[in-house]
């Protein structure tokens, strides 16, 4: 693995037990974290009431540079390991699913946008 590579992947980490704490701090319970799934993985699984967010988390030098790296080709990576993890959890049956994006810049606080997309399905 390449400098460059390690240093991503440390700040995703990073960025990643940034948001979830974040959330604890805003009354979800963290399911899960770094879900891999055979179709993507899932960076946190949190639920709040009836409600289970799929978290999407990225880190970038701006909250604007973090947004516009989500793409259209990454939300369905996301709606299908979704899909796949929902059908393998019973636990899960009957909740409300909501697809949320936590955007990491430094120096700022995370910004949690709700409901980021609707998924197809």
């Amino acid at each position: 693995m390449t400098a460059k590579r390690r240093r991503a992947f440390r700040r995703g980490r990073i960025g990643e037990a940034v948001a979830a704490a974040w959330l604890r701090c805003k009354g979800y319970r963290i399911l899960d974290r770094r879900v891999k799934t055979p179709v993507g993985e899932i960076d946190i699984l949190a639920r709040r009431g009836s409600v289970v967010a799929v978290v999407e988390v990225k880190a970038r030098p701006t909250a604007a540079a973090a947004a516009e790296a989500i793409g259209a080709r990454q939300r369905r990576r996301l709606e299908r390991a979704a899909r796949w993890l929902l059908a393998r959890r019973p636990d899960l049956a009957g909740a409300d699913i909501r697809f949320d994006a936590v955007l990491i810049a430094p120096f700022r606080a995370p910004c949690h946008v709700v409901d980021a997309w609707r998924p197809d399905f």
